[in-house]
């Protein structure tokens, strides 16, 4: 399981364990011995909270996305950038070992130059 699916199932999980929560305090207050007047207050109050805690995990959400969105962007221009720096030593390699092959071609060449006379 990836790190982005345990984030989501854990996401939905909160969020089920908030609307339970909403739920059960809604029973509770529909099934408490008060006054009508007094219910709709505490449910109303009640809204409130779970909105603002509904908000407050939305917005945790979004900004763990958001983060997680940057740090990808960021590593993915990390590897880009030591991708184009290791093609560039590479390059720089392999005309050292071209130069060096043709001096030891030339010296070679000149050796049987010198032996066949």
């Amino acid at each position: 399981m990836s790190d982005c699916d345990i984030r989501k199932s854990a996401m939905v999980g909160g969020i089920m364990l908030v609307a339970g929560g909403l739920l059960g305090a809604a029973a509770a207050l529909l099934y408490a011995p008060q006054s009508g007047r007094q219910t709709r207050r505490d449910i109303a109050r009640y809204s409130r909270k779970i909105r603002r805690e509904t908000e407050d995990i939305v917005d945790d959400f979004a900004g763990n996305v958001h983060g997680m969105v940057e740090n990808i962007g960021e590593r993915a221009e990390d590897i880009l950038d030591k991708g184009k720096d290791l093609a560039h030593e590479a390059k720089v390699e392999l005309i050292k070992i071209i130069d060096e092959g043709q001096a030891k071609l030339e010296k070679q060449k000149a050796r049987l130059a010198k032996i066949i006379g």
